[in-house]
C-alpha cells in the first residue's frame, strides 16, 4: 500500500499525565502497526476540562485505556462524558493482561478490545467506518 493511500485516523487516547506507562505502552503499540496512520489529538497533562474538549473534537473516536480509570476516575470519566457529549465513538481497551473492563464504562463503550495491536488497529477503523 502507497504511503499516500493511508487514511489518517484521529484518535483521543485517555491520559493523566506525561510518563504515564500504560499510555507510554499503548502509543509505541500503535506506532509499531503497519499500515496505520494515526494522530493523537490528546495532550498529557492538560486536563481542565475545556482543555479535554478541544482535544477531543478534532478526534474520529476516543480511546480509552481502563487501567487508568482506578487510579484516575475522574478525569476519566470527564473524558468520556465530554466524548458523549460530542458523540464520538468509545472503544475501550482492558487493562494489560486481564479480561475486565469496568461495567459502567462497558455499557456506553462501542467496543471493548485487549492489547493485541491488529485487534487494536481493526476496531478503531470499525467504530469509525460505521
Amino acid at each position: 500500500m502507497f504511503e499516500e493511500d493511508l487514511k489518517v485516523y484521529h484518535l483521543f487516547i485517555s491520559h493523566n499525565g506525561e510518563g504515564d506507562e500504560e499510555y507510554l505502552t499503548f502509543i509505541q503499540r500503535l506506532i509499531e502497526a503497519p499500515d496505520f496512520e494515526w494522530e493523537d489529538h490528546g495532550l498529557p497533562g492538560e486536563n481542565r476540562p475545556q482543555e479535554i474538549r478541544t482535544q477531543i473534537e478534532p478526534a474520529e473516536i476516543v480511546v480509552i485505556l481502563t487501567g487508568l480509570y482506578s487510579r484516575h476516575h475522574d478525569l476519566i470519566q470527564a473524558q468520556v462524558k465530554i466524548a458523549q457529549e460530542l458523540e464520538n465513538p468509545i472503544i475501550l481497551i482492558r487493562p494489560y493482561g486481564m479480561e475486565e473492563v469496568p461495567g459502567d464504562l462497558e455499557e456506553i463503550a462501542d467496543g471493548v478490545v485487549g492489547w493485541n495491536r491488529v485487534c487494536i488497529v481493526e476496531m478503531i477503523q470499525e467504530s469509525i467506518n460505521e
